[in-house]
């Protein structure tokens, strides 16, 4: 055995209870820097991603007809954050008795910053008999998103959310 090997040919007691304890300590600060780096990943994000932009505010206005949007009487379930923003699932419902003289026309689903803010429109009416629709969307990014419907009236109702997104979509390469 060389006196200058740092390590003798057959490993002693006292290696084996240092190389143990370097692993423990190394194992135990694992968990602590993922949970540091999972609430990193996890804090809100700069609001400047859910400001409404000047985009959407215009196809807002085209929806509405001259008409002035209105909070309320629009349920918006969508999840406030989601993984992936390639197939975001939503569900809107309006609170109208689906008569002919009170019926909604249309919803509308629009985002603040994917590439084109009109995001879907469906047509309704009385036949209808609920104001309910789904389907999934594409979100590039955490974003404001809005449903607006439109009643037989011409009143405007909004609902909107601000959607986080952990991987975005939408995003061309």
């Amino acid at each position: 055995m060389e006196a200058d090997a740092p390590w003798p040919a057959a490993p002693q007691r006292r290696h084996l209870l240092i190389a143990a304890a370097a692993s423990a300590a190394g194992l135990s600060l694992a968990p602590a820097a993922q949970a540091q780096a999972g609430a990193a990943a996890l804090a809100p994000p700069d609001t400047a991603a859910f400001r409404e932009s000047p985009e959407l505010r215009a196809a807002l206005a085209r929806f509405a007809g001259g008409a002035v949007p209105v909070e309320g009487g629009v349920h918006l379930d969508i999840p406030e954050m989601v993984e992936n923003g390639n197939a975001v699932p939503v569900t809107v419902q309006v609170d109208s008795p689906m008569t002919a003289a009170d019926h909604v026309v249309a919803i509308a689903l629009f985002t603040g910053r994917n590439p084109l803010p009109e995001v879907a429109e469906f047509r309704l009416g009385p036949v209808n008999g609920v104001a309910r629709v789904s389907t999934r969307i594409r979100l590039a990014t955490s974003q404001k998103v809005v449903a607006a419907a439109r009643m037989g009236d011409g009143r405007v109702r909004t609902r909107q959310v601000d959607v986080l997104v952990t991987l975005a979509a939408c995003v061309e390469g």
